[in-house]
């Protein structure tokens, strides 16, 4: 029986090669080559088979993203809004639109999540998109920031207030509908080909069919639920990230002599060579832990999603910074792997919930279980 996650990782790198460095540099991915992979189901890959989709498990996906990670992080983020997007109608569509937008989502139309606004990221009361019924429709009015995917979307989920009350809404948004202005960031930091851009909505009217479930979710309900699969992407993208850079760095230290040695012999460059297995392995086990959670539906999900999130990313982001020390001005070279981990890494620090959000809410959780006692039962699972 053939392996499919090989399968898919082989197809995906035959069309990925050695383009990942000219993409970065450019600031642009190949539409051609998203459309190509949205039509095989590969940018949202844990979509059922009954709605067109893989099918693939959270850790099946885990691995493929880690794979797409290694190779290119632009090309990784636009798995993950993809991604996001698919589970957010999964959970909140009704069944006509769960069955007519995840069928576009895995036959190569390509969407983008706007969250975050000018004045407001992971403090949801700040919110001040909305989006209100209006006859036998609605209109949407608000700004999102940082919409990675924007460049390439032919609709964006927008995350909003519903009407005046506080409960919340995810609209789905042709880009072309009127009313809609789309402002590419010019010069991201990290990333730089996976197509951000920030939205202002002015007016814009929607069909009731574009409103996911109607509308009406709590707010924080929805936005935990869309970040969760965010949180646990990033996380496998981060371990990617690893495994680029420990490559790399491997390679470089073999062949490059310095004092007529190569660098490998120089117990301070080992010293480095194993703290970013340390990293990578330490990463992939969070990860692994997190898709187990994930796909038995554990309590704890959205727990370990954090979790694996914020040490994947640190660790990424420290590792990426070693491998370009270790590489030195071959590692500073625009384009090249580590140079793009090093700006890439950093992001991923930020984006779906910074390091210091999500410190505060593993600490809540520390919180939440400090009177439990060690005999209880449940406190070897809530940890």
């Amino acid at each position: 029986m053939p392996d499919r996650p090989a399968d898919e990782r082989a197809f995906i790198g035959g069309l990925v090669g050695t383009r990942a460095a000219a993409w970065d540099v450019a600031g642009e991915l190949p539409t051609d080559l998203l459309r190509t992979l949205g039509a095989k189901g590969l940018l949202c890959a844990q979509v059922p088979a009954s709605y067109g989709g893989l099918g693939l498990s959270s850790r099946d996906n885990g691995e493929l993203t880690a794979y797409v990670g290694s190779l290119c992080s632009s090309l990784r983020s636009i798995m993950t809004s993809q991604g996001i997007v698919a589970w957010t109608i999964q959970r909140f569509g009704d069944r006509t639109q769960r069955r007519t937008l995840l069928a576009e989502l895995t036959s190569g139309k390509l969407t983008a999540v706007g969250f975050s606004e000018p004045g407001a990221g992971s403090d949801l009361a700040a919110m001040r998109t909305r989006i209100k019924a209006d006859g036998d429709g609605f209109v949407i009015d608000g700004e999102k920031k940082w919409v990675t995917g924007t460049r390439y979307a032919d609709f964006v989920l927008i995350i909003g207030r519903h009407g005046d009350g506080d409960g919340a809404a995810a609209a789905v948004v042709p880009v072309d509908a009127p009313g809609v202005h789309i402002e590419p960031v010019p010069h991201p930091m990290g990333c730089r080909a996976a197509g951000h851009a920030n939205i202002r909505l002015d007016n814009v009217r929607l069909p009731a069919t574009h409103v996911l479930g109607g509308g009406g979710q709590p707010l924080s309900m929805l936005f935990t639920t869309a970040l969760s699969y965010g949180r646990v992407s990033i996380a496998w993208g981060c371990v990617g990230i690893l495994r680029a850079c420990l490559s790399a760095a491997g390679r470089h230290a073999k062949h490059r002599h310095q004092g007529g040695v190569a660098l490998a012999e120089h117990q301070l460059v080992r010293g480095h060579l194993a703290e970013l297995l340390i990293a990578e392995q330490a990463s992939l086990r969070t990860c692994e832990h997190a898709s187990r959670q994930w796909d038995s539906a554990a309590p704890d999900m959205g727990l370990m999603a954090v979790l694996a999130k914020h040490v994947s990313a640190g660790h990424a982001a420290r590792s990426a910074a070693t491998a370009v020390q270790l590489l030195g001005s071959t590692g500073a070279e625009d384009g090249h792997v580590v140079a793009r981990a090093f700006r890439d890494a950093k992001l991923m620090e930020l984006i779906e919930g910074s390091n210091e959000i999500c410190q505060l809410i593993l600490a809540d959780h520390v919180l939440s279980i400090s009177d439990r006692r060690p005999s209880d039962p449940k406190s070897d699972q809530s940890w």
